[in-house]
């Protein structure tokens, strides 16, 4: 009984993560709108499964990074106050590595979307 709550408690803690920074991270909630426009699209288009999946595995990375990156700057502002360089190479890294991850993103997007966008207008590869 004790572990079943133990369990309860822990996802009740990493759900109210999530909807804190949901609620406080502007970049992260431009994600999730994004993903919910990619999702459509693959709707629209139908994108086989193995293209879902793929889509679905770097919508969870990119917004993974984004919640890491929140994680480090909340850490990093918790340590120190003061203008530190190396404060800002943390920041700076984790913040490089969203920007990473959706570039990656977009990349991947383009890949399984363009031949679709191209056979909607008649063009073929």
């Amino acid at each position: 009984m004790i572990k079943h709550r133990k369990l309860f408690e822990s996802f009740t803690y990493a759900w109210t993560g999530v909807m804190y920074a949901l609620k406080e991270n502007q970049n992260l909630r431009i994600h999730f709108i994004v993903a919910f426009f990619v999702a459509l699209a693959a709707i629209f288009f139908k994108v086989n499964g193995f293209e879902m999946g793929i889509l679905g595995v770097i919508i969870l990375l990119v917004i993974a990074a984004e919640m890491i990156n929140s994680a480090i700057e909340q850490m990093v502002d918790l340590i120190t106050t003061e203008h530190r360089k190396e404060a800002q190479i943390a920041k700076d890294v984790a913040a490089g590595m969203v920007l990473v991850t959706a570039t990656g993103s977009v990349i991947v997007g383009i890949l399984i979307f363009a031949p679709h966008i191209l056979k909607l207008f008649g063009w073929h590869l």
